[in-house]
């Protein structure tokens, strides 16, 4: 009897976290990844793991979601040809009412490669998701 509540109580839990997490509206980050020799490996994968750990930081809620997607593989063919990435390539991505709209925020990375400001790139990045989270349209 216990065993047979306890089965019941884990399959009601299990159910309603189910339901809410499909009911609720999240943003995905997309980090388009390259398959690259090990220098250009260690830079692109440190570059990953800021993107990750910001986005793991600032949105404990779990409404911003962070995915890597590797370029190499065919399975993520259709979203390289969609949003025309590269590697390093950032994409938001929301669902909207059946609508999906994305924005590209690479331009973002690209500066921090370039001018290494680790705050600037984390207050940039955290700006643009914000404003994209409010997006309308």
């Amino acid at each position: 009897m216990k065993k047979q509540f306890l089965i019941l109580v884990i399959a009601v839990m299990a159910g309603v976290s189910v339901f809410a997490q499909t009911n609720k509206k999240s943003i995905e980050v997309l980090y388009f990844k390259a398959n690259l020799a090990c220098c250009k490996a260690k830079a692109c994968n440190m570059l990953e793991s800021e993107i990750q750990t910001i986005i793991e930081k600032t949105y404990t809620d779990g409404s911003v979601l962070f995915k890597e997607v590797k370029l190499a593989d065919d399975s993520n063919k259709v979203l390289v040809e969609k949003y025309k990435a590269q590697s390093q390539t950032v994409v938001l991505v929301k669902k909207r009412k059946g609508k999906e709209i994305s924005a590209d925020v690479s331009d973002i990375v690209k500066q921090y490669l370039t001018d290494k400001n680790k705050e600037k790139f984390e207050a940039d990045l955290v700006q643009r998701i914000n404003s994209f989270i409010k997006r309308k349209k």
